[in-house]
């Protein structure tokens, strides 16, 4: 009877983990039911007219960015990891740096500098004594080949991180028999480094593509169309959520498919190393013009992705001071810190209390949701802010009615009215970093400290207080540091699910850089530049290289 009773016992870890599954997969699901029930079917006009376009630019655009990032930080893990020249540890670190600096904000100091009233043809009309644009030719800046540019050189750290760590793993005695057998430093790098550490580098190489579908401030500043800025143009201008639902299954079923390719080619090519075999690799020391061309090398992406766009963001920022006391940037500033702070601390709890629970109930539904949640990660801002706001208006209309039909008070749009939306969509979006960081800091803990706390009569929640989160302190902080970071960059799900004058960091930067008011962007370009500095520093101190 004892035993009967046991089974029917609710469950609560993994009634909470299938509840908080479902809650991170509502949005997804909800694209899809928009996309096959549509209140206007258009999916014959833009199949017909903007849709193809959309569809080319998008794959040239991820092609483009991902041939870029894989060649920057291929080339610069390669020479940190296995040369030694001026400047290389400082350079380990420097090179994750134009990951603080959102794409958008690049594009912004890109055209500010490059384009017909910035300083450099400027100059050159003065120099060369030209009147107007006639008289010369110049590359056109808001352009699809200088979006990827701009794109590329943010997303190349994700290519650069993997393929440093899988380099510095790879055995010496490979490249020593390599070298015996008379192969240069170019043939090694072809047949023994690149074949190791392929998987690695496509895996970087399919984030930043991802990552590059998820982009809409550059190609919308560039006027680039993409899958993204029809999602916005569908909805938005023209008020078809279904035609915008349609389009956002397009581009989950590319991202998709960039998944399903990148793990296809992973699971082709399988290497193993004896472990006593394993000895580290000696790194080529470069000297004189060698050493600074490697040197030269690796500050490039630096200089470019990180150096330039911060400089002309701190020259407007010094020069136009008083945009630090608009009224405006306080706002942004103190919403950005709410709606941040909130998303990091529920998407890291939800995260931490789903992988807590799997692991405790070793249930099979709880356990084949768990790799599932992930999937908000690999969608667009758009793409999620879409699918927030459909099911939660109508939830918010439905409670709405209901409360006036009761009390006869209007209580109005209690989520989709408030910041209360924009916090799910974070959650939602990153909650695989959460929850990447919650089961590997579980992983790291000996089964014998809980089985010995249990033992003792503690229950799984006191279990969890007393032993796993102290000892996953750092891991959960620095999970908390990367959701809040990246939610403060944040500007696809920002524009779509923020409140009528609500402004964030992001939108602020986006909408006064639209305005060309560079000068007003600056100061909060700035600030999201220190917030994604400080996650990069802790980064790289975590990841130290020797």
């Amino acid at each position: 009877m004892s035993d009967g009773n046991t089974r029917i016992k609710p469950d609560l870890w993994s009634a909470g983990a299938v509840a908080i599954a479902a809650l991170v997969l509502v949005p997804i699901v909800a694209v899809f039911w928009l996309a096959a029930l549509p209140t206007q079917n258009i999916w014959p006009h833009l199949m017909d007219t903007v849709l193809p376009r959309y569809i080319a630019t998008t794959l040239i655009l991820m092609a483009g960015v991902g041939a870029l990032a894989a060649v920057l930080g291929t080339g610069t893990a390669w020479l940190v990891a296995m040369h030694e020249f001026p400047g290389r540890r400082w350079l380990a670190s420097a090179l994750l740096m134009p990951l603080a600096i959102p794409a958008y904000v690049g594009a912004y100091a890109l055209v500010d500098f490059l384009d017909y009233a910035g300083p450099l043809q400027v100059a050159l009309r003065a120099t060369f004594d030209w009147s107007s644009a006639a008289d010369y030719s110049f590359p056109k800046i808001r352009s699809l080949p200088f979006a990827v540019l701009v794109i590329g050189l943010s997303l190349y750290p994700y290519v650069y991180l993997l393929a440093r760590a899988a380099f510095s793993e790879q055995s010496g005695a490979g490249y020593e028999v390599a070298r015996a057998l008379g192969a240069g430093p170019w043939q090694r790098f072809l047949r023994v480094g690149l074949p190791l550490a392929r998987p690695a580098i496509a895996a970087g190489t399919a984030v930043a593509m991802m990552e590059a579908v998820n982009d809409f401030g550059t190609v919308d500043f560039f006027g680039v169309q993409t899958l993204t800025t029809g999602i916005f143009t569908t909805w938005l201008s023209g008020g078809n959520a279904g035609g915008a639902a349609q389009i956002a299954c397009v581009v989950l079923v590319l991202i998709a498919g960039l998944v399903w390719i990148e793990r296809q080619s992973r699971a082709r090519r399988r290497f193993w190393q004896a472990p006593r075999s394993q000895r580290p690799v000696t790194r080529m020391v470069l000297t004189g013009r060698a050493g600074w061309a490697a040197f030269a090398v690796c500050l490039l992406p630096v200089l470019l992705g990180f150096v330039f766009p911060a400089s002309v963001m701190l020259w407007h920022a010094v020069v136009a001071a008083d945009g630090w006391l608009a009224p405006g940037l306080v706002r942004a500033i103190l919403n950005t810190l709410v709606v941040a702070g909130a998303a990091s601390v529920l998407c890291v709890g939800l995260a931490l209390f789903m992988t807590y629970g799997v692991r405790m109930a070793g249930r099979t539904l709880p356990r084949l949701l768990l790799p599932v949640t992930t999937v908000g990660y690999a969608a667009p801002g758009a793409v999620l802010g879409l699918g927030v706001l459909i099911p939660l208006a109508a939830f918010d209309n439905r409670v709405a009615d209901a409360v006036l039909a009761l009390t006869g008070w209007d209580p109005g749009l209690i989520l989709t009215g408030s910041s209360a939306a924009l916090v799910f969509a974070y959650v939602v979006r990153f909650f695989a970093i959460g929850q990447g960081a919650a089961d590997a800091a579980l992983g790291r803990i000996p089964p014998s400290l809980p089985l010995a706390a249990r033992s003792l009569g503690r229950g799984p929640g006191a279990t969890l207080r007393a032993i796993h989160l102290p000892l996953m302190r750092s891991s959960i902080a620095m999970a908390l540091l990367l959701v809040f970071v990246d939610s403060v960059k944040e500007l696809p799900a920002t524009l779509l699910l923020r409140p009528f004058g609500f402004d964030t960091l992001a939108t602020r930067v986006h909408d006064q850089a639209s305005l060309e008011r560079l000068s007003q962007a600056a100061p909060a370009a700035l600030v999201i530049t220190c917030v994604g500095l400080v996650a990069v520093l802790l980064l790289a101190r975590a990841d130290k290289v020797k």
